[in-house]
């Protein structure tokens, strides 16, 4: 009795084993086909037809496949260039200023201040605000001689610079109005990054006579990378396809200092040059593809070394 009930035992215990290993989806498969549809249609089709249309010269009506011209016309033109560097420099000062003010006020409105609820509306309210808006705003403020900035600035006897008017601080004003605009969404990621921490690594920490450097460095810093690492992937992501401030505050400006890739493109467009700006379009996809991809995977194994 006990030989026959040995193999259907064996039996009844290996097929959950053998089914546990499989994960099965509780929807069928033409469940997923609208969302499919939808995604091709705006994405995929859209994508696959503007590398087509960066290798010709078309217009509404008619198109003429010229091959990489556009491409090697984009690398000759200084203008063009220039507006390839100060992209990537726009959106590295933007995402390192957002990770460093994000995490102290991320710590700042999870401490117990006063106040603390109201500093947080106040601190995410920007992100609320049309970047149209905000850079209209901030235009009439950093005028050189007659914006609030500059007069508060006379009143302790400060001679003001031109803040965008100015080609060596142009682009780094903008990005200041950028950082202040979007410093209060990473500072919502930090928050809910730091409130996650079991209070257990505190207490442990407290025990052993920590101090607060001791404490950032060894509990909250590492424990809060999975925020860390959404705020530099969205900041840099957001940087590199910034184009309505820097469009409402410069357009550019002075000159093609402030010109960041979405603005030449824009400016190709409205010249009439489709090709050259597909192709810049192009240029971009590929570069944010290109920095985004090895970064998120960089950050995700530093998040789980640490």
């Amino acid at each position: 009795m006990a030989t026959t009930l040995r193999p259907a035992t064996s039996t009844s215990t290996a097929g959950p084993a053998r089914g546990r290993g499989k994960r099965h989806s509780p929807y069928p498969g033409w469940f997923y086909l609208p969302a499919a549809v939808v995604y091709g249609v705006l994405f995929l089709v859209p994508t696959f037809a503007s590398f087509y249309f960066a290798l010709t010269r078309w217009t509404i009506f008619d198109s003429e496949f010229i091959g990489l011209a556009n491409f090697v016309q984009f690398f000759q033109e200084p203008a063009l260039v220039k507006g390839f560097t100060n992209t990537f420099v726009y959106a590295v000062v933007t995402s390192g200023a957002k990770v460093v003010l994000g995490l102290g006020l991320g710590m700042l409105l999870t401490s117990q201040i006063v106040g603390r609820g109201y500093l947080r509306a106040v601190v995410f309210f920007p992100v609320l605000v049309s970047s149209v808006g905000v850079g209209i705003t901030f235009q009439v403020l950093m005028h050189p001689s007659r914006g609030a900035i500059n007069s508060a600035l006379g009143v302790f006897g400060i001679d003001g610079p031109g803040w965008l008017v100015d080609p060596q601080l142009a682009l780094l004003s903008v990005a200041l109005v950028d950082v202040w605009k979007g410093v209060g969404l990473a500072t919502l990621i930090y928050m809910a990054g730091i409130v996650s921490i079991p209070k257990e690594y505190y207490e442990a920490a407290k025990v052993d006579g920590a101090g607060s450097w001791t404490l950032f460095r060894n509990v909250i810093f590492p424990l809060s990378w999975p925020a860390t690492s959404t705020v530099i992937t969205l900041s840099l992501i957001g940087g590199l396809r910034s184009f309505d401030l820097i469009w409402a505050m410069t357009r550019g400006g002075p000159g093609f200092t402030s010109d960041v890739i979405a603005s030449v493109i824009y400016k190709q467009y409205q010249a009439g040059f489709y090709g050259l700006s597909t192709a810049g379009n192009v240029i971009l996809f590929l570069a944010v593809t290109a920095l985004v991809l090895p970064l998120t995977r960089f950050l995700a194994r530093k998040e789980v070394e640490l």
